[in-house]
């Protein structure tokens, strides 16, 4: 009875300390309170609101749910593993129509809750699958819609533009947690640098092996001067908030110095100095998922997106154009056209 006692109590703690409404002002908060569509939670991954990069991707594709099909959604923004096991089982104590984790850390809440509540759907963006001795993917829960990008395939082009544009033969990469999912990030780069410039080199570093590791900008500014001083004039970052200190050492070097956002557009971050951002379509598949709850068409199993679901791509827009040579850009899409007819395989490890 102790026992139940103090879990309820943190439950209570929880509802009462993370949970809070659409941030739009009046007319926002009343919306997302009385809307007609879905009930839906989610829980941020480390770093939080403000990241400017994976959750605020999550959080935009909440937005267009809340205006586009009137839903219902609490948002909880965790500190420590207990309070993010914590906030969703909360959700889906809740019975609502969706819950949704986002990043891969929410894997194994996940699974376990959808077993312990398989009438509530669960979505985890980046849901880590699993194998078996004979190395077959072994579905998720029947009530988790595992939603995963092909990231290798927008860093492959990141990675081309990276080469040749960069003016060295030497190009950089800056992870946050050292995981197979960042070395995705990784391999595709890398393997983008190596098919327009086989006698290039990728300095990659990361930040870290634990969850910290996605926002450190402080260690993120120090590896990216490293690898500046080396000789790099472009990194790519896939590694959270610890990638606006990336922005920060492009700043300080100055002039031919570049950082590539990743996750969503990062421009805004150091106008002049990002050179485009590897764009993962998280808004695009919050919402899609929603729209699937509300029409009840939603099901478990594996969704993958990647170019030629406009899961993953580049920015090339009126901001960043006059850095990238309008030849450069051509042959980018051309390797991107390459990518979806499937004549170029890109690949996920290193």
């Amino acid at each position: 009875m102790r026992k139940l006692l103090a879990a309820l109590a943190v439950l209570l703690a929880l509802h009462v300390a993370l949970l809070f409404v659409h941030p739009r002002g009046a007319a926002g908060s009343a919306q997302a309170a009385t809307g007609s569509g879905p009930r839906v939670g989610i829980v941020f991954d480390v770093g939080g609101r403000g990241d400017k990069s994976f959750n605020d991707g999550a959080y935009l594709g909440a937005e267009r749910a809340i205006d586009s099909l009137g839903a219902r959604v609490q948002f909880i923004e965790p500190g420590e593993g207990s309070d993010r096991e914590a906030g969703l089982r909360l959700l889906a104590a809740e019975g609502l129509d969706l819950v949704v984790g986002v990043g891969f850390i929410f894997t194994d809440d996940l699974t376990e809750l959808a077993r312990e509540y398989p009438m509530v759907p669960f979505a985890g963006v980046d849901y880590a699958l699993t194998t078996d001795d004979a190395g077959n993917v072994l579905p998720p829960p029947a009530n988790i819609a595992a939603l995963k990008f092909r990231e290798e395939e927008g860093s492959f082009l990141v990675g081309a533009l990276a080469a040749l544009v960069g003016g060295s033969k030497k190009v950089g990469f800056v992870g946050g947690m050292d995981i197979p999912l960042i070395h995705k990030f990784e391999a595709g780069y890398r393997a983008g640098v190596r098919h327009v410039c086989r006698d290039c080199t990728v300095i990659a570093q990361y930040a870290g092996v634990t969850p910290e590791a996605f926002r450190n900008p402080g260690r993120g500014k120090e590896l990216a001067l490293s690898q500046y001083h080396q000789g790099v004039n472009v990194i790519f970052h896939a590694s959270g908030s610890t990638g606006l200190g990336v922005f920060e050492a492009a700043r300080a070097m100055g002039r031919g110095h570049y950082g590539i956002g990743v996750d969503s557009d990062q421009h805004d971050e150091a106008p002049g100095y990002v050179l485009t951002s590897m764009v993962k379509g998280i808004d695009n598949v919050i919402f899609d998922t929603v729209r699937r709850v509300q029409s009840g068409t939603f099901k478990g199993g594996i969704y993958s997106y990647g170019l030629k679901e406009g899961g993953v791509g580049y920015v090339y827009d009126a901001r960043n154009k006059a850095l990238i040579p309008d030849s450069v850009h051509a042959r980018l899409e051309e390797l991107k056209a390459d990518i979806i007819a499937g004549k170029i395989k890109v690949p996920a490890e290193r």
